[in-house]
C-alpha cells in the first residue's frame, strides 16, 4: 500500500517499490488526536464508496470493499472505545461483537481500553434479534442508543438479552449530540461510526462529525444504491480538509478532517 500521510514514512521500500503497511504503522497513522479541551469526544466515520457513489452493492458494502479496506476497518476498530451502527446496518451486514486482537492488545491496555471496543445500536424501535450473538456474547456489553419512548417491552427484552440500553432523545428517536455526550459519560470518547447512510447523514446535519475516513473503490455500479450519507441536505455544505491519502490496487484510503482542525492538506503518500 502507498500513501501521502502528515509526517508517515509510507513511501515504500528502499528499492521504490510498494509494501504493506503494518498494523503498528496503521495505527500510528489513524490514531486519534490528543484531547485539546475543545470537544469532549471525537466522532470518526469509516465508509466506503464506488467511483459513482454507491455505498454498497445489493444492501452491503462487501462486494465493493478489498483486504486493504477491511485491514484499514480492522485497526480502526481496535483504536475505538465505541463503534456505532444504525440498526438497519446492523441487520444487513449480520454484525457481530468486536472481537479480541493480539496485535492491538497492548497498545488498548495503554490507552485505559478494554479488550475491544463496545458496539452500539442506534434504534428507535429496539425491533431488533436479541438472540444473536451480539447481544448474547460479547466481550463487553452492547449498547443500545434509542429514545425515552422506545417501547418498555423491547427495552426490557434487550436488558434481559444483557445489552445496556442508553436513553439519547426525548421522543422516539436518538438525538445525535445527545447520544455523543451520552457516550462520553460511559467513558466512550474516542468514537467510530460505520453508517449506515441514514445515520451518517443525520450525524452530518447535526454537525458532530469529526473526522471522515472514506474509500474510494475503483469500481462502477450504477443502480439506485445509496450514497454514503442520506436524508435532508445541510443549509451550507459542510468542509473537511484532507489530513492524508493512502492507495493499493486502485483503492483510495483518504481521511479527511473538520476544515478548522486541519487548514491544510499534510502530504500525500502511497502504500497501506
Amino acid at each position: 500500500m502507498t500513501g501521502t500521510t502528515g509526517g508517515a514514512d509510507g513511501t515504500g521500500g528502499a528499492d521504490g517499490t510498494d509494501r504493506e503497511w503494518s498494523l503498528a504503522e496503521l495505527a500510528a497513522a489513524y490514531a486519534y488526536p490528543e484531547p485539546d479541551g475543545r470537544r469532549e469526544t471525537w466522532l470518526r466515520a469509516n465508509m466506503v464508496s464506488t467511483l459513482d457513489g454507491a455505498a454498497q452493492h445489493d444492501g452491503r458494502s462487501q462486494p465493493i470493499s478489498s483486504a486493504a479496506d477491511m485491514r484499514i476497518f480492522g485497526t480502526l476498530r481496535a483504536l475505538a472505545d465505541v463503534v456505532i451502527a444504525g440498526a438497519e446496518t446492523v441487520r444487513q451486514e449480520g454484525y457481530r461483537p468486536a472481537r479480541a486482537r493480539a496485535d492491538f492488545a497492548d497498545a488498548r491496555r495503554a490507552a485505559g481500553q478494554g479488550p475491544v471496543p463496545a458496539v452500539a445500536v442506534v434504534s428507535a424501535s429496539l425491533e431488533l434479534d436479541f438472540s444473536l450473538p451480539l447481544f448474547t456474547s460479547p466481550l463487553v456489553p452492547t449498547l443500545l442508543l434509542t429514545g425515552a419512548a422506545a417501547a418498555p417491552d423491547r427495552i426490557a427484552a434487550a436488558e434481559k438479552a444483557g445489552a445496556r440500553v442508553v436513553i439519547a432523545g426525548d421522543g422516539v428517536g436518538v438525538d445525535p449530540a445527545r447520544a455523543l455526550r451520552a457516550l462520553a459519560a460511559l467513558g466512550h470518547t474516542r468514537l467510530l461510526t460505520e453508517g449506515g447512510p441514514r445515520l451518517l447523514g443525520q450525524f452530518v446535519a447535526a454537525g458532530v462529525l469529526d473526522e471522515l475516513c472514506l474509500t474510494v473503490s475503483p469500481m462502477l455500479t450504477a443502480g439506485d444504491a445509496q450514497r454514503i450519507a442520506g436524508g435532508p441536505a445541510v443549509e451550507v455544505p459542510r468542509r473537511f480538509a484532507l489530513a492524508s491519502l493512502l492507495e493499493e490496487e486502485g483503492f483510495l484510503f483518504g481521511r479527511y478532517r473538520r476544515a478548522e482542525d486541519r487548514p491544510g492538506i499534510d502530504g500525500i503518500s502511497r502504500s497501506v
